[in-house]
């Protein structure tokens, strides 16, 4: 069993930044494929980014490609989300999941642990 809690959430202006993390409990999540998502109000849940169990490989969702960055700290069961360059478009409730796979999977179907969420709101 794994447990999941995302922090770091909050409001910010469009063109800030923020940094969420997310601190694992229970079993190791050394060996699992770790990602975001996010869900705003009325919209299905979405894919952000994914990381690789080593780090070594990453995926992104086009819309924020080239201003979110994830990575993870294995030593620290933490994974954290760098976002750059925030847009009002990026408002939404992040969620944290972890995933047994080997693929970096867009879908969130394939993730069998996932934390409670944490809000981002970007004002314009």
């Amino acid at each position: 069993q794994v447990q999941l809690v995302e922090s770091g959430g909050g409001l910010m202006q469009a063109g800030g930044s923020l940094r969420l993390s997310c601190a694992a409990s229970g079993r190791t999540i050394s060996s699992y494929v770790m990602g975001w998502f996010r869900q705003a109000p009325g919209k299905e849940r979405e894919f952000v980014a994914a990381i690789s169990w080593s780090g070594g490989t990453t995926r992104y969702a086009d819309s924020v490609k080239g201003r979110f960055t994830i990575s993870r700290d294995n030593a620290k069961k933490t994974v954290y989300l760098q976002m750059n360059s925030l847009k009002p478009e990026d408002t939404a409730v992040y969620y944290c999941a972890a995933d047994s796979g080997i693929q970096l999977d867009t879908t969130p179907r394939m993730y069998r642990y996932w934390g409670q969420g944490t809000q981002v709101t970007v004002s314009s």
